[in-house]
C-alpha cells in the first residue's frame, strides 16, 4: 500500500498534480512511501477530471504541486483533487504549494487592481483544503490570507548549505531590492558577510522592467552574492549584475528558490555579468532552461520533513531554528 502507518488509523498519504511529478516522487522517497496514483485526464474541451486509483477515506492527504507554465492549468487540477479528496472523506487535506500561484499580486499597487494571491487562498478553502505548505512566500502576509494553517517553508537552509564554502572575507550579501533586505541581512549574519543593497524603480505600466539606480554598500573588488525568492525572465537579475559588476565587484553570483525562467530567461542568465545561477528545484527546469552555470539544488529533503512533522504533530518552526 501506498503510505506510512503509524499508531491507531493515522495514515498519511501523497498525491501529486502532473505539473512536476518528480518532485511528489522524491518528497515521497524521503517519506519512505510511494506517491498514490491519481487517475488525472484533460479532456478534450480542456476540462480537468481527476480520481484516485485506492481508498483516502481517513487519510491525512498532501496534495503537491508546482505551479509552473501553464500556471492556471495546474492551479485547477490541484483544485480539483482536492474536491475529489474532500468527497473522498479524508481526514485532513494539505495543499503543498511549494511556489504558490499569484504570489506576486499580494496586494493593490494602484487603483481598481485585483489581489489575486488572496483569491487563490479562497479558492483553496473552498474547494476543501485545511491546511496550506509553501516555500519562500514572495511576501510573508500571504499567510494571512488562508482561514487556516500555513506553513510557510524557507529554503535558506538548503542554499547556505552550497554556500558555506565560500571565502567569506571577499564576500558581500547583496539584497535586489528594499523587499528583500530582511531575508538578505539573515543571510549576511549566517555567513558572517557585510550587506548592499540596489536601489531599483520598477515602472508599474511595464511589467518585468527594472531600471537599477544605486548601490548602497560596498561591492568594489568583492564577491557578490544576490539573493531573491525568484528569477522570471531574468531581466530584474541581469540588471542588478551589470550594475555590481559595473560598481567593481569581481563575480557576481545569483542563489534564488524558484527558477520560473519565463523566456528569455537562460539566455539572459548565461549573461557575462553572471558568474552563476544557483536554484531549487521547486518547479521543474526541462533540459533545455538548462546551462553550464546552472546549480539546480534538490527541495525534496526539506518539503519531506515539513510533511512528516505536519503529520506527527511536532513542529515546523523547529526545522529553521526560529531564524526565518
Amino acid at each position: 500500500m501506498s503510505e506510512i502507518k503509524v499508531t491507531g488509523q493515522k495514515r498519511l498519504v501523497i498525491v501529486s498534480g502532473r505539473a512536476h511529478p518528480q518532485l511528489a516522487i522524491d518528497i515521497a522517497a524521503h517519506l519512505e512511501t510511494d506517491v498514490v496514483h491519481t487517475d488525472a485526464r484533460t479532456f478534450a474541451n480542456g476540462e480537468i477530471y481527476a480520481r484516485y486509483d485506492e481508498s483516502v477515506r481517513g487519510a491525512d492527504v498532501f496534495v503537491i504541486q508546482s505551479h509552473t507554465y501553464p500556471i492556471n492549468e495546474w492551479l485547477m487540477e490541484q483544485l480539483i483533487m482536492v474536491d475529489a479528496l474532500k468527497r473522498a472523506s479524508v481526514k485532513r487535506i494539505t495543499v503543498v504549494a511549494p511556489f504558490y500561484p499569484y504570489a506576486r499580486q499580494d496586494k493593490k499597487g494602484r487603483g481598481r487592481e485585483p489581489i489575486s494571491a488572496r483569491l487563490v487562498a479562497d479558492l483553496y478553502k473552498a474547494a476543501g483544503a485545511d491546511r496550506i505548505m509553501s516555500v519562500d512566500l514572495h511576501a510573508a502576509q500571504i499567510q494571512g490570507f488562508f482561514d487556516g494553517p500555513v506553513d510557510h517553508l524557507f529554503a535558506m537552509p538548503v542554499l547556505l548549505e552550497h554556500f558555506q564554502q565560500l571565502d567569506n572575507s571577499t564576500l558581500t550579501v547583496v539584497s535586489p531590492d528594499m523587499g528583500r533586505v530582511r531575508v538578505a541581512d539573515i543571510w549576511s549574519d549566517k555567513l558572517d558577510a557585510p550587506l548592499a543593497i540596489i536601489h531599483k524603480r520598477r515602472d508599474p505600466l511595464v511589467p518585468n522592467q527594472v531600471s537599477v539606480h544605486e548601490i548602497v554598500g560596498q561591492v568594489n573588488g568583492r564577491v557578490c552574492l544576490i539573493v531573491d525568492d525568484l528569477i522570471d525572465t531574468g531581466r530584474t537579475i541581469v540588471k542588478a549584475a551589470q550594475a555590481l559588476k559595473d560598481a567593481g565587484a569581481t563575480k557576481v553570483i545569483v542563489a534564488a528558490t524558484h527558477a520560473v525562467f519565463s523566456d528569455p530567461a537562460t539566455e539572459l542568465l548565461q549573461s557575462d555579468f553572471i558568474d552563476s545561477v544557483v536554484v531549487t528545484d521547486t518547479l521543474p527546469i526541462p533540459e533545455e532552461k538548462r546551462f553550464p552555470s546552472l546549480v539546480v539544488l534538490p527541495i525534496a529533503p526539506l518539503i519531506a520533513r515539513a510533511i512528516y512533522e505536519v503529520f506527527d504533530d511536532g513542529s515546523v518552526t523547529s526545522m529553521f531554528d526560529g531564524a526565518a
